[in-house]
């Protein structure tokens, strides 16, 4: 994968912002140098918002790669198993890969946020009273949104559970993580019934107690379910069941639309306009800068439909403060989707070294 021109590409930003940082004065003494600093680090965030976009054009490219090596005539000695070994190998690396892209950029995006005035219930960009039932609310809105324009009606949502539940966590980490299955539960269920069918509603439970070690939101819907056999390919990022011309056309269309989502390119930028009056819509005073990253980073870039990043993607954020996610099918019924958010904030950071 190393060699697709996209991936080469973001290993050249890597390498740019780098330099830049052992380029920089080891020690700050100085209010200058501390501001100097920031604004090094501030261009680095910006320069890295579109890599999963990047890296999503490497992934395409390298699965047309294996694709044209396994079914040609002049490599057909290579068995089909192999090319399964070298695909493991990709998906370990872009794990790790994802998990310290998250990493790095929580930490950048809390040093710039806490340069900022203070903001009520914020630690940089950790909310302390971050609602999930406000963040679902926003979720269902936006997929209900992309769903209508798509297929001209959406499922209802109904939530149920500790809708009155606060704890600390990073929302727009959540907002992405709930839009990517309620966005597959929608379009599952509308393709599955038919457009011109009373929808099941979809069902979306919050549980949690005082003694839990994870808030766990439960998403089901009765959208048919899934194969069996690709059950664990959901997690992978060279699997989708989007139709190859789609993908296609994914990377060519307007830019800043380019892997939002595949059901058009109008859905797509109302989609981030929605986002960005999500982050808006708390007192972020003073935070505007982070602001406008944050919806860089989690709706511009947001790998939805077509690209067979967001599943993964989310597991990652999950991951990544001690969560997880994952999903239980029932062929020709439904699927749940399980969310755990650790709240003891008692777990280390699982970037692999």
């Amino acid at each position: 994968m190393k060699d697709m021109s996209s991936v080469k590409e973001v290993k050249q930003l890597y390498i740019q912002s780098f330099l830049e940082l052992i380029d920089f004065d080891k020690k700050i003494v100085s209010a200058d140098q501390e501001e100097g600093f920031s604004r090094l680090v501030e261009g680095i965030y910006e320069r890295h918002s579109r890599v999963l976009v990047q890296m999503a054009r490497g992934a395409y490219e390298f699965r047309h790669h294996i694709h044209t090596n396994s079914t040609s005539k002049s490599k057909s000695s290579r068995r089909p198993k192999d090319v399964f070994a070298q695909m493991e190998d990709t998906h370990a690396f872009l794990d790790r890969f994802y998990l310290c892209r998250i990493g790095i950029r929580v930490l950048i995006g809390q040093y710039l946020a806490l340069r900022q005035p203070p903001v009520d219930h914020y630690v940089g960009i950790i909310c302390s009273v971050t609602s999930p039932y406000e963040i679902v609310k926003r979720a269902i809105d936006d997929a209900a949104f992309m769903c209508t324009r798509k297929y001209g009606d959406a499922p209802e949502v109904i939530m149920s559970g500790r809708l009155d539940l606060t704890f600390p966590y990073v929302p727009t980490h959540l907002h992405y993580i709930m839009l990517e299955l309620l966005k597959n539960s929608m379009r599952a269920t509308v393709e599955w019934h038919g457009s011109d069918a009373d929808f099941p509603p979809i069902k979306v439970i919050i549980a949690d107690g005082s003694d839990n070690e994870d808030v766990v939101i439960k998403v089901s819907d009765e959208g048919g379910g899934i194969p069996r056999s690709n059950v664990e390919k959901i997690w992978s990022y060279l699997f989708t069941t989007a139709d190859p011309s789609i993908q296609e056309g994914k990377f060519t269309s307007v830019p800043y639309a380019k892997g939002f989502d595949c059901w058009d390119t109008t859905s797509a930028l109302i989609a981030i306009s929605f986002y960005t009056l999500f982050l808006l819509s708390f007192d972020w005073t003073g935070m505007v800068g982070v602001v406008e990253n944050e919806a860089v980073d989690h709706g511009i870039d947001s790998p939805l439909a077509g690209l067979g990043y967001g599943l993964p993607i989310s597991r990652s954020y999950c991951r990544y403060f001690g969560g997880d996610l994952s999903i239980m099918s029932m062929e020709g019924y439904g699927t749940d989707a399980f969310v755990y958010l650790a709240r003891l904030g008692n777990t280390k950071e699982p970037v692999p070294i």
